[in-house]
């Protein structure tokens, strides 16, 4: 899903003017990397909805596949750890797994 069309170039022109989008950087094809800023909340609310939307559905979809689990800590923050078989998918997709945040388990959040 792309949060902007060929013809939403001056839109997306608009949202790095006002700072709600800002590049990052390159990936090795070639393909400029943008962030969505949160203060695109105040700014660009319609903007924070779409990447919002579509971060929940990405998160939904890799969860029915069996690719992540999710816990919850007493605040109900959210932990999102990949599963052995997101690991070995993310391992034979990208060549990396990614940094973990203790030796014992698969967790990032």
């Amino acid at each position: 899903m792309n949060l902007f069309e060929e013809d939403d170039s001056a839109l997306f022109k608009h949202y790095v003017e006002i700072g709600a989008i800002d590049f990052v950087g390159v990936e090795k094809n070639g393909e400029a990397i943008y962030k969505v800023n949160e203060i695109a909340k105040d700014i660009a609310p319609e903007l924070w909805k779409a990447h919002t939307d579509y971060i929940d559905e990405t998160l939904i979809g890799l969860y029915k596949e069996n690719l992540i689990s999710v816990s919850y800590n007493e605040n109900l923050e959210a932990t999102f750890s990949a599963t052995p078989e997101g690991l070995r998918r993310l391992k034979k997709h990208y060549g990396i797994v990614p940094e973990r945040d203790s030796k014992d388990d698969n967790s990032w959040g």
